[in-house]
């Protein structure tokens, strides 16, 4: 039987993550079920994508993604169904697919959501389980049906001119520590073998590359490469964001009316010389 993985915002304390597991195994008696987090953001969808993506990579052929995230933003009359790197994803029609995928698939189907008793989470996944169970003997096109269009959203790239970036932040984990959405691949592509400084006020710069906590004293900051790949910063044995006022990147926030206030929380600005 599959491995099926649970990623949600609905939180741990809820008995709904449990109800779900019900309600998949009563389909599925044999599922392997793994909590990646149910402490996904509704706001944030590239710190959805950053989880989804990174954890997915590490799991089997024929691993079953549950996504659900935002699911009411508008009423949802199906899921989406698609197969991604050997492996499948299951989520809702409001553009997590590609957020996390980077792309729009060629083939997506729509699993109809149909609730007699009234709509709620649970009338939703019920649909969810029972594609779950179904894909252990079916293809995805003989379980829903084909749709072309789709809500399509994209990560933020890091934005650029010859002399500076502006990398938005896409997560802040439990120690505060800070991710940014470029990678060492993009960095290093930008700096050109030349100087940097990373400016988190006007008197805390980083200007060297760590290769872990432990490359600097306690209370220091530092940047470094995570096991993504992406540039995080920290403060060895600290809490970074807290301390220099740093959020996440969220949708509400991209549209606030002062560009100011988001240039201020969301963005990390590079210079290289």
């Amino acid at each position: 039987m599959s491995i099926v993985t649970l990623s949600t915002d609905i939180g741990s304390n809820d008995f709904v993550t449990g109800a779900i597991k019900g309600q998949i195994l009563s389909m599925a008696p044999a599922a392997n079920i793994v909590d990646i987090t149910h402490n996904l953001s509704a706001d944030n969808f590239l710190q959805a994508a950053y989880i989804c993506s990174n954890a997915f990579k590490y799991y089997p052929e024929g691993t079953i993604h549950l996504i659900l995230a935002n699911l009411f933003e508008s009423r949802p009359n199906y899921l989406l169904l698609v197969e991604y790197n050997k492996q499948y994803i299951i989520c809702p029609d409001n553009g997590l697919l590609t957020m996390i995928m980077r792309n729009k698939p060629a083939e997506i189907f729509a699993i109809s959501v149909e609730a007699s008793n009234g709509l709620n989470i649970l009338s939703c996944t019920q649909f969810a389980a029972k594609a779950i169970a179904e894909l252990q003997q079916f293809l995805p096109s003989q379980i829903g049906q084909p749709v072309e269009r789709i809500v399509e959203k994209y990560p933020l790239r890091s934005t650029a001119t010859s002399n500076i970036v502006e990398s938005q932040i896409i997560f802040i984990d439990n120690f505060e520590n800070v991710v940014l959405n470029i990678t060492k691949e993009e960095f290093e592509e930008y700096r050109k073998g030349r100087s940097f400084k990373i400016f988190l006020t006007r008197n805390e710069i980083i200007e060297t590359i760590s290769e872990n906590y432990a490359s600097v004293p306690q209370g220091t900051t530092l940047a470094w490469f995570n096991a993504a790949g992406y540039l995080e910063l920290s403060i060895n044995k600290g809490n970074l964001a807290g301390l220099f006022g740093l959020q996440g990147f969220s949708e509400k926030m991209q549209h606030a009316p002062s560009m100011q206030n988001r240039l201020l929380y969301q963005v990390v600005r590079i210079f290289f010389e």
